[in-house]
């Protein structure tokens, strides 16, 4: 590894004409990243009435988000797959092919038939659709991040990748607008029907503009300059992780870089949204406007720190957002309670809730595909006021007593249930079985499935639909809102509080492409730098919402969720302040 002194730097000039192509078309993949992601997202309940209609509504909501899961679990063996071939026949034609991939099977979703016309193979081609997404982004920004860090000359790899960091949030922005916009311009009946197509089938703009620009494109000089030498690796995955000198910096990179950067991301953008509409019930057409707007005034921040690594270094940026995000997430989320639902902040002082329960028959609700089933009469209490964003204390019970409700001097008794029947799957093409269970509602980002009992009472026990409609009246009574009072929120300031928060995305983000390929030699850089940054933000960050769920659904604090990236965070500060170095000086077209 070579570093080159400050004052060696070659001086500023203006960005060439293939640089900026380059840029372009490297990050138009980002954008299809993120525009897929936040389509199928948003998106869940639709594609679930759509696709797994043979089962009822529940089960359906769950195997829909279970396809979205595939598309992050397969992320890190795409990373294997593709970075593999970059570092052994190029950059250039690896990331071609990804973005095919990826292009082509978000096209397909927007034109496959449903599970009313072609039964049980609707599912089933949607999953694989999802499989290939996964493994094509695994593989398209590792080379993205290296395409565009070899072309960038000495002193501006910072700035150049930065805007790689910037087109995410643009793809976000972007599928946030396509989607709004074709809701309000036809009925909800329509968008349901027919209408979620469109955003799927928009996204062929994107590929046709993306392929024709790649293929205009040279390779890397850097991988070039290799090649020619004969000095490409033979065995990139074995040099990557097969040797520890090697080995080392990956997991240095995951743990000291990526797995704080991948929770302050999906905090401060995913889980914010997940934060004002599930626990906070702010509408969501008034939620997203409100993300978009962050989103909108904080992306120039992006290629701002991207610059500034470039002078005073990656390491103290990143590390700096790392913790101001920890020390900041707690006041700056009660803060957007404070003025995006009042009336809850309001209840919560006058009239807590509390929990009575057998500790024994309470469980940690983490259900990331929707799996499991939490049917003790302590989970279907908690989970029954964490879906309504209720806060709550717990008191012990005895053993085996079932769990209450108390709100003020009311107190609700829980029930103990089994899970329904009714959520085999159907394989012919009749009416979906009856269920007892409440109709899925759509997700915000990664919104965790468990957000209510799938189950149907014990004999003898109460009709879940009339206990819950009991809590729900009880809770309002005492002054508990169903949702957000439009005319109550504060919409400039909580604007201004969900900025902040995009702007420390912006920190950890802004820098990182850059430094994930400062670390790594040119033959096995695609490779090494990939699997961490896809372990890190479709593992660490991917997780986020259901865990944090999880947190509060045992706690019954509405902020417990936040110690998740509050943790991790911190942790990769302490790690990557010991053990990490920065690499802004160093000298890529030397590293073999």
């Amino acid at each position: 590894m070579t570093n080159i002194a400050a004052g060696a730097r070659p001086a500023a000039r203006p960005m060439s004409k293939e640089e900026k192509k380059v840029i372009f078309a490297s990050s138009l993949g980002t954008v299809f990243e993120w525009y897929d992601f936040y389509l199928y997202g948003s998106l869940s309940a639709v594609i679930a009435v759509q696709f797994f209609s043979g089962v009822n509504p529940t089960a359906a909501f769950i195997f829909a988000l279970m396809a979205f899961a595939a598309g992050f679990a397969v992320r890190p063996f795409g990373a294997l797959v593709f970075g593999r071939l970059g570092d052994m026949i190029g950059r250039k034609y690896t990331f071609l092919v990804t973005i095919l991939i990826m292009g082509v099977s978000t096209f397909i979703v927007g034109i496959l038939p449903n599970y009313a016309t072609i039964g049980i193979a609707a599912p089933i081609i949607l999953i694989g659709l999802r499989l290939l997404q996964g493994l094509a982004l695994g593989g398209e920004y590792g080379g993205a991040a290296t395409y565009v860090a070899e072309h960038a000359p000495m002193g501006k790899r910072g700035a150049y990748t930065a805007w790689i960091q910037t087109t995410a949030t643009l793809g976000l922005f972007l599928s946030l607008l396509i989607i709004l916009g074709c809701r309000l311009s036809m009925s909800t009946e329509d968008f349901n029907e027919w209408g979620w197509r469109i955003p799927f089938l928009l996204s062929v703009v994107l590929l046709g503009i993306s392929v024709w620009i790649r293929l205009m494109l040279n390779e890397s000089p850097a991988f070039q300059k290799m090649k020619d030498e004969g000095k490409t690796s033979k065995a990139p995955l074995t040099e990557s992780f097969g040797q520890w000198k090697n080995l080392k910096i990956v997991l240095l990179a995951l743990f000291g870089l990526v797995a704080g950067q991948a929770v302050v991301w999906y905090t401060g953008q995913f889980y914010a949204l997940f934060f004002l509409t599930q626990t906070l019930k702010v509408d969501a057409q008034p939620a997203n406007l409100m993300i978009a707007a962050a989103l909108l005034i904080g992306t120039p921040f992006f290629v701002i720190f991207g610059s500034l690594s470039d002078k005073i270094g990656r390491k103290p940026i990143i590390m700096a957002g790392l913790l101001i995000a920890a020390l900041t997430y707690f006041p700056l989320f009660k803060a957007i309670t404070h003025y995006a639902n009042p009336a809850l902040e309001e209840a919560i002082a006058s009239a807590p809730v509390t929990v009575v329960a057998d500790p024994n028959e309470c469980s940690f609700q983490f259900n990331p595909v929707g799996t499991s089933k939490f049917t003790s009469s302590c989970d279907i209490a908690k989970a029954a006021l964490v879906k309504r964003g209720i806060p709550y204390s717990n008191v012990e019970a005895p053993a085996g007593t079932i769990a209450q409700i108390k709100i003020g001097d009311t107190t609700i008794d829980s029930y103990t249930a089994v899970p329904a029947a009714s959520t085999e799957v159907n394989l012919g093409h009749g009416p979906a079985p009856a269920s007892n269970a409440p109709a899925p509602t759509a997700p915000a980002a990664t919104a965790p499935a468990a957000t209510a009992p799938a189950a149907t009472p014990a004999p003898g026990a109460v009709d879940p639909k009339a206990w819950d409609t009991a809590l729900g009246e009880q809770l309002t009574a005492v002054g508990y809102p169903a949702k957000a009072d439009p005319a109550r929120i504060d919409y400039v300031m909580t604007t201004v509080l969900l900025t902040i928060l995009v702007i420390y995305v912006t920190m950890v983000y802004g820098p990182i492409a850059a430094m994930l390929v400062e670390l790594f030699p040119t033959r096995i850089r695609y490779t090494s730098m990939s699997l961490p940054y896809h372990i890190g933000n479709g593992w660490f960050g991917g997780f986020l919402p259901t865990t944090s769920f999880a947190m509060v659904a045992a706690t019954g604090d509405i902020y417990y969720g936040l110690w998740y990236p509050i943790v991790i965070a911190l942790a990769t500060f302490v790690i990557g302040m010991l053990f990490v170095k920065d690499t802004k000086d160093v000298d890529i077209n030397t590293m073999d």
